[in-house]
């Protein structure tokens, strides 16, 4: 309950400083990442549970079963101009009471022309002056997770608590740069077949504050333009919350297992372009879900990113339909070796846009599991035997 309240504290903190914000900042945060977690949608903060927990909901980095886990992932966005990177390790603590992760996210177009000097004053073009830069968004989070004791009396529910401690970085060649600092907060549920989650990024609010280093010519050439000379500038990112439902449709011995989950990002920058919008507040839902086979096959699919868009056939501008973003993945696990892969659509009305994702993750045991596999987050009854020599 404690963990409940401190999140609407910070949340009503966030709310003070709505008339210095503007939406979408950042927004390469919300993108999402593992190829498990995008080929779902992003309906992972309730079921989300190793290594990329610690973006999804850093409450989940509970759930691992191994010593150390580690994650990398690629993908690219418009035809390879973007690339969107991700790595992160972590390591539960103290019997896996407790656990720790870093994480490293970079979305960058490199090799950009620069061609401020590129054309001479007598219209010639000078080839030595022909440079590249790079603008990239980077984020750092170091994240904590620890089991909570919300109902001791109930038993059968488990609950974990976990947050992140983010530094962003932005930068556009040597022209401008941004540092920025944020929190998460997420807390996680489970009852039998059952699992809850609650995410809220940015939980105090975000600040990213830029500072632009123009030489004079650059300034001069600004000017001539017509362009702006900025000269400070600071973005502000809101909270945005994640709700996440999932429900596993058989026993935990089963070989084959069944995962659905139902989330909503709930967002407070101003009004979207989501299913549901308002001018405080818009929610997306989302859909995922999981099959797998003895927990080393997996077979997924999502749905999410619901908006309306207008016809392109229609030249009044009147009409209106339904769109949204599909994707599926599959996965495969080779000892502690998993590799996941994720087509998923940047869905546009007349050309959607594919994106592949390829992840893996790495499972490290100091020494060999005593228990057996099982799904994310479920709880595994371990026999203890007593002086006599009979099981307890």
């Amino acid at each position: 309950m404690r963990g409940t309240l401190f999140l609407l504290l910070l949340t009503a903190a966030g709310f003070s400083a709505r008339s210095q914000s503007r939406i979408y900042v950042n927004e390469y945060l919300n993108i999402g990442v593992g190829a498990r977690g995008l080929s779902m949608a992003g309906a992972t903060t309730a079921s989300a549970g190793d290594v990329y927990a610690a973006y999804w909901n850093p409450a989940g980095l509970m759930n691992m079963e191994s010593d150390i886990q580690a994650g990398l992932m690629h993908a690219e966005y418009f035809a390879g101009i973007f690339k969107y990177d991700y790595g992160a390790v972590a390591i539960p603590l103290k019997q896996k009471t407790r656990a720790l992760g870093i994480s490293f996210i970079r979305f960058a177009t490199d090799n950009i022309p620069y061609t401020l000097d590129y054309v001479q004053p007598d219209g010639s073009f000078d080839e030595s002056k022909l440079k590249d830069f790079s603008a990239g968004d980077y984020a750092v989070l170091l994240s904590y997770a620890q089991r909570l004791s919300i109902f001791p009396d109930k038993t059968g529910i488990e609950t974990r608590i976990g947050g992140n401690a983010k530094v962003l970085y932005r930068n556009v060649g040597s022209m401008a740069n941004a540092w920025g600092f944020g929190m998460d907060l997420g807390i996680q549920a489970s009852y039998k077949n059952w699992r809850f989650g609650i995410s809220a990024k940015d939980i105090t609010t975000s600040y990213t504050a830029w500072s632009f280093h123009l030489t004079e010519e650059e300034k001069l050439k600004f000017a001539g333009t017509g362009n702006e000379i900025p000269i400070k500038s600071y973005e502000v990112m809101l909270p945005r919350f994640n709700f996440g439902a999932a429900h596993y449709f058989f026993k935990p011995e089963s070989d084959i297992q069944v995962l659905a989950e139902l989330g909503f990002d709930l967002t407070t920058d101003g009004k979207r372009n989501t299913l549901i919008s308002s001018k405080p507040l818009s929610i997306d839902p989302r859909l995922g879900i999981e099959a797998s086979y003895k927990n080393t096959l997996y077979i997924r699919g999502g749905v999410g990113n619901f908006y309306s868009a207008l016809d392109n056939a229609d030249t009044n501008n009147l009409k209106k339909f339904l769109v949204f973003q599909p994707s599926i993945g599959v996965g495969f696990k080779i000892k502690s070796f998993n590799v996941d892969y994720a087509f998923t659509s940047l869905q546009m009305q007349d050309n959607p846009l594919m994106s592949h994702i390829i992840s893996v993750r790495l499972d490290i045991n100091k020494s060999a599991p005593s228990v057996p596999s099982k799904p994310l987050g479920t709880e595994v009854e371990i026999p203890v035997q007593s002086p006599d020599g009979n099981k307890q």
